[in-house]
């Protein structure tokens, strides 16, 4: 019994470690903001910790940029 669920245990985590953020993106969305247009890469609705920018102003530093993407997630939940 207990090398059943053991078994059963490795191959479930088997499997998840096989996901990667690819399977879960969305296509990128343009988000306006006054130093101009973000482009975000968004993943699933439950998955907001992992949005983050791809394109970004040049005056923007990434961290910056990054907020903004995951505020977006956060917004479209």
């Amino acid at each position: 019994m207990y090398l059943k669920l053991t078994i059963l245990g490795l191959s479930c985590l088997a499997i998840s470690a096989c996901s990667s953020p690819a399977d879960f993106e969305t296509a990128p969305v343009q988000v306006d903001t006054p130093q101009g247009a973000v482009t975000c890469q968004l993943y699933t609705q439950s998955i907001t910790a992992w949005d983050r920018s791809i394109n970004r102003p040049d005056k923007m530093t990434t961290e910056a940029a990054d907020a903004i993407c995951r505020n977006e997630g956060l917004k479209r939940k």
